[in-house]
Parts: structure tokens; sequence; C-alpha cells
């Protein structure tokens, strides 16, 4: 079903079920429906068509889904923002997005897009009840993410590919009518519109939107709320795991919780299933390819250190760097396919030729498939940094590093950590005859990177090790690192 008419056909089938609910408000089917009209209504007489992008700077609220259904409505695009990033982050997403509007919270937002308050979004559709358009073919989000290049790229996934990737979680999960997500991921991720809101509400399910994952609160809600899942990155899974032993909650609602964006190791499954008596169904994917490619089998046997089979619709194949098709065991690069797979990177034809390549997506991962078809993963051929299931590239905190005159070069790496996974390291050389200022470092990534991406320490080196071509070798950095800390 095009999600464009869902909020009419969750109305028509039962009017007065419960939808969505945040803490703030509840709306019931036939509520949801009059809210994403008067929405829609809004965005109409601002000037929003079918074609253009609404960029979404919101916290989790259920006012994001509101304005996912409205802009979906009359034809538009959703570009979500970060809340926390930079006003010289959120100017090159809109700047690159094309964005003719920016809903916030907060109207301080120094931009040159046209600003909508969202307090102020309309509750009253006044009659405005245009026929949802139902192109599949139209973009509906524009999914940010950062390259190796240090530049994000924003991900073109159209209403088939959301579709899909709806249909195959439902499948995967088995998810029906009586099933209440918890959305405790930040909306602005795929993972969360999707797993969290699309998938429950395409088969009559209702959606539970937490401001913010609090540890302390957490099983108070899901005790409250009585949902049968929710999705979270192992970083929350070790807070949980790790609460005081007189914590001992009510978990009898949940089915199952969704861990992905990182691995998780066999020791957090074990303890957190064993502590709390529900699994964890591990899984895999990238916003090229709308969120999921593999998961682990709710009713079948989930292996411990694997991230699962391919999606229903989907296909996974290891390859070698010619691209030709490894036996099982054995590592090379994953490649996916299926309608999930994104249209390609916003005004970045070579980019997208070089990852989707005849509809294959080269994820830049490394792993194997065992011989029962599990996918393994090993490594990452990209340099990418996941920090609490954020992904990080050290190309976009190396040029905001090397911009400092007194930095010559800049190599980033991720160290491993017990809470977050790893955290973001910076080695820094100085310009001939400078002296480097980490306090000033620091402040320079302040202003110009989210929170989650700023180095948690500036290594001085006289000199940052090289490979025999002359490119910053860091495999030695990691060594070098490690051994470091160690006191070797």
């Amino acid at each position: 079903m095009h999600f464009a008419s869902l909020p009419d056909h969750r109305a028509d089938l039962d009017p007065h079920g419960p939808a969505i609910s945040d803490g703030r408000e509840s709306l019931t089917n036939a509520e949801l429906l009059t809210r994403v009209r008067a929405a829609s209504l809004h965005l109409h007489d601002l000037g929003i068509g079918a074609g253009d992008v609404v960029a979404v700077k919101l916290t989790n609220r259920h006012e994001f889904v509101l304005l996912l259904f409205a802009s979906w409505r009359i034809g538009a695009t959703v570009t979500p923002v970060n809340p926390s990033m930079t006003n010289i982050e959120v100017e090159r997403q809109l700047s690159d997005s094309g964005a003719r509007l920016l809903v916030v919270e907060d109207e301080s937002t120094t931009t040159g897009t046209p600003l909508l308050a969202v307090d102020t979004l309309y509750t009253d559709p006044a009659g405005f009840d245009p026929a949802p358009l139902l192109d599949t073919s139209a973009l509906s989000l524009l999914i940010y993410t950062s390259g190796t290049t240090g530049t994000p790229k924003g991900v073109m996934l159209d209403h088939s590919n959301i579709e899909a990737m709806a249909e195959m979680l439902v499948q995967a999960l088995a998810l029906g009518p009586t099933d209440r997500s918890l959305l405790i991921l930040p909306l602005f991720h795929v993972n969360g519109i999707i797993v969290s809101i699309l998938s429950p509400l395409s088969v009559g399910g209702s959606a539970v939107i937490v401001g913010k994952f609090d540890p302390k609160t957490f099983f108070g809600l899901v005790e409250q709320e009585r949902p049968t899942y929710f999705s979270a990155v192992p970083t929350i899974y070790n807070i949980l795991a790790a609460l005081p032993p007189d914590v001992e909650p009510d978990t009898s609602s949940l089915r199952f919780g969704v861990c992905g964006a990182a691995p998780a190791s066999d020791v957090l499954l074990t303890r957190f299933e064993t502590r709390y008596g529900f699994p964890l169904v591990e899984g895999y994917g990238l916003s090229e390819g709308t969120c999921a490619s593999t998961c682990n089998p709710i009713a079948g046997p989930r292996r411990a250190g694997s991230v699962g089979f391919p999606l229903v619709g989907q296909e996974v194949r290891i390859v070698d760097e010619s691209g030709a098709e490894l036996p099982a065991g054995t590592d090379g690069e994953v490649i996916v396919r299926g309608p999930n797979i994104m249209r390609g990177y916003l005004g970045r034809p070579e980019e997208t030729a070089r990852t989707v390549v005849d509809g294959w997506l080269h994820t830049g991962d490394m792993g194997h498939l065992d011989s029962d078809g599990y996918l393994v993963l090993v490594g990452r051929l990209k340099d990418m940094i996941i920090r609490g299931g954020e992904n990080i590239y050290p190309k976009e905190i190396e040029d905001v590093l090397t911009a400092d005159p007194t930095v010559l070069e800049a190599a980033v790496i991720g160290v491993p950590d017990e809470k977050w996974g790893e955290i973001v390291v910076a080695y820094v050389q100085p310009s001939p005859g400078q002296t480097i200022d980490t306090a000033a470092l620091y402040e320079r990534c302040a202003q110009h990177l989210t929170g989650y991406k700023r180095p948690t320490s500036f290594i001085v080196v006289d000199a940052i090790p090289k490979n025999v071509v002359g490119k910053i070798d860091k495999p030695t950095i990691r060594k070098m690192h490690t051994a470091v800390s160690a006191g070797v």
C-alpha cells in the first residue's frame, strides 16, 4: 500500500483504534487522518506541492509522523534533519536537498530557508481533502549519510523502496494488528521511521514515540505502554543489561527487541536475554538499502555472531575485488540486491554508479555467508566508525581539523569502548613552525561537528605514518594506539 493513503485506510477500517502517541498526545486512526489532512493544508498554504522537499528538524514527537504522511499526501519529499547538527551542517543539507521549507521546534535556527514552527502546525483541515498522490516512483525520503569523501550524501528513497522495505520487515518480524512498537531511536534515522513507525502502522498496529532513551524510565514505559517490540543499538542494550540487580521489570508484553547499527557480542546477547526474558534479533542494513537487508529469524534458530538471513525479496552475495562471487565461509565485500535499493545519491551520479553496479549495492562491509546462509560481518572496507549506533566517517572530521592552519595532517580512528562500541580519537601533525592548541581544536569541532562526531582526544605526533604510496597508514596508527594504550 502507498503510504500516502495509509491514514485513510486505517481510519476506514478502525476509526477509534490507536495509531500513534508520544506522551503529550495520543491519536486514534480517525484523529491521525484529520491531523494529516490539516498538516497537508498547512504545507499547501505555504506553497509546498508535488516534487518539493520539506526538511524536518524535530526531536521525537508525533508531529514528525504527521509531517511524513502530510508531505507524501501532496507529493512532497521529506528530508529528516538531525536536531543536534550545527547551523553549518544544517545549511549544507538544506542547500544540497533544495528544501523549500524547514520545520523546527526552535525558531532561533539561522537559515535562508523559510521556517515553520511545529507548534503552529494546523490541527483543522478546514475541508481540505485532496486525493492522496500515489506515484510509487516519487521520492519519499532524502536520508543524509556522510561518505568517505567527508561530504554528506542524500540517499534517494522512493515510495516503492519504503513500501518494499516495510513489507519485508512485516514478514521477517511477523508483525500484525496487535503489535505495538516503542520508538526510542531518533526519527531522523531511517530505522526509526521504517522499523518503528511505518511497519507496524502498515498492518494495523500502533506506535508509541519516546522523546529520548533514558535507562531510568525505559522499563517504566514498557510496563505502562505494553509494547510488543522495540528497536535499539548495542549501546542501549549494554546500558540496560548493566542496570542494578533490583531492577526487575515486567517485560511480558515484549515479543522481541531488534538490535542493529553495530555488531553485538555473544556475551551481551546472552546476558540480556537471560536477565529480561525476551530475545534480541540482530539485523544488518544501510540507509542505501532503505534500512535492513538481513535479520536473524524470530521463530527459527538465531545464530549469535551473525546478522541473520537475507530478508525475503533481497539477495546477498559475497564478492572479491573483481566482483566474482565467493564461496561460503570466504570473506569478501557484502553486496545486496532487491527492490529496497536506493535510486541513488542526489546529484552524485558518479558516486551512485560506483556504489550500485548492475542493481547490486556495494556496501563496503566485509563478511561471509556461513554454510547455512547466515551473514557474518568481519570488518569494514571503509574506515567508518560506529559510536553508539551512529555512523561516523573520519574524512569529515579530518577536513575540519586540517582547516586549522596549525594542523598539517590529521588521521581519525575509532577506538574500542565498552559503553559506546567505539569512540573517536584524532592524531594530528603540526604544520612547520606551528604549535597545536588542542583546546582550540576541541572548540573548532564543537562549532562544526555534531557532538557524537567530535574526537574525545587529540594526540599530537611529529609525523603521521604513511604507507609506501604516501597515503596515511591507518592500520599502523591503530596498532600504535593499541600499543600505547596497553603500555607496551
